[in-house]
């Protein structure tokens, strides 16, 4: 049974850094604003407090629930009728990027992309911490690449809590943001991950896709009960379009977690599960410990079998580490855990070996 929210009143201190003191405490906090309008020094406001109290890592910190002070007067009007977090206090319309119903080509699903003269390989995240240095691995490998993220669930929901992805648009990474199922917030919004990678092909134009949960991965150190699992539903919608898919497998060689050490359970489990072949990208040799790669390749065909094809590529460690973008998980420095950041880097430049030759829009069978 689900347990009560766990809200407190508090007054905001400061806006950036967002601070508010409850029971006077002084609690570092997060608001999504564009749900709940700005937040300003004074204003009084309800906060969840349950991820603070709990001592969560990637979640330490309050979120804010209602401003009291300028938050109830905002929404509607605007013409749309399909609903996010729909039956919850926060639900909201928003205008889904899926396409109107199409006449069927007689193939089912994949007769749709074949009719479009083109692919979409897609990438599958096991969690956050990959984002970056997948696109970042993908648009170096090609010039130009149209690559955009799909957030899926799994971790966090609201799309704007994600620095990376921010960075990522900054710096032209990634093409664009689309937040599916559960997720809301980001810049096109889907109802699910199947609608948002059809859309993403045939409305948003997309080169190549990755697909992955927000920040903030959700685990119960159970087989099957964590975010890490979203990523065989995500793979499952790509191979049913019939995708092209490609796996980044979650590695560490310094997780102090055994389960997650070498190739984590999460990829493992994901692995035993699909019900279709699938690519799982391997660092190239050079990129990490002769050894480890041993054991990864051992921990993977052990699992996979003659399932799923293993694809070695080079990992650029040494570039990324120099590209300024995020380079550390879990406190960890991408040079105290170079496997973790290896296995992200080589999945998106298999991601990008995978994107066919451009055809312009109009030459397109319709």
């Amino acid at each position: 049974m689900s347990g009560r929210l766990k809200l407190r009143r508090g007054v905001v201190l400061s806006e950036e850094p967002l601070i508010v003191e409850v029971d006077s405490e002084q609690r570092a906090a997060w608001a999504d604003t564009a749900l709940l309008g700005e937040m300003r020094k004074g204003d009084e406001v309800i906060v969840n407090v349950e991820a603070r109290d709990l001592g969560l890592g990637s979640g330490g910190f309050d979120v804010v629930h209602v401003n009291l002070t300028r938050g109830l007067e905002g929404g509607g009007g605007r013409g749309e009728h399909v609903m996010k977090l729909n039956y919850t206090s926060l639900q909201h319309a928003v205008e889904p990027v899926e396409l109107p119903v199409r006449p069927s080509s007689g193939k089912g699903a994949q007769g749709t992309v074949e009719a479009t003269a083109r692919s979409m390989p897609v990438l599958v995240l096991p969690l956050h911490g990959h984002l970056s240095p997948a696109a970042w691995a993908a648009t170096q490998a090609m010039s130009g690449l149209k690559v955009g993220y799909l957030q899926t669930g799994g971790g966090a929901l609201p799309g704007p809590l994600s620095r990376d992805v921010r960075e990522l648009r900054e710096r032209g990474l990634l093409c664009d943001h689309l937040t599916a199922g559960s997720a809301y917030g980001g810049e096109h919004e889907a109802l699910s991950t199947a609608g948002a990678l059809d859309a993403a092909l045939h409305r948003l134009d997309w080169d190549a896709a990755i697909a992955g949960p927000g920040p903030g991965i959700i685990g119960s150190e159970t087989r099957l009960g964590h975010g890490g699992i979203a990523a065989l539903d995500t793979a499952h919608a790509a191979l049913a379009l019939g995708l092209s898919t490609v796996l980044s497998p979650r590695l560490s060689e310094a997780d102090p977690r055994e389960r997650h050490r070498g190739v984590s359970h999460h990829t493992l489990t994901v692995l035993e599960l699909l019900l279709a072949e699938v690519e799982v990208a391997v660092p190239a040799e050079g990129d990490v410990a002769a050894t480890q790669l041993v054991e990864v390749r051992a921990q993977l065909l052990g699992t996979a079998g003659g399932q799923h094809r293993l694809r070695e590529a080079p990992a650029g460690l040494e570039g990324y580490a120099e590209s300024g973008l995020p380079a550390q998980t879990m406190g960890r420095t991408l040079a105290e855990d170079r496997l973790f950041f290896a296995a992200p880097l080589a999945a998106g430049r298999r991601l990008a070996a995978g994107v066919g030759p451009r055809v312009p829009p109009r030459d397109r069978a319709r």
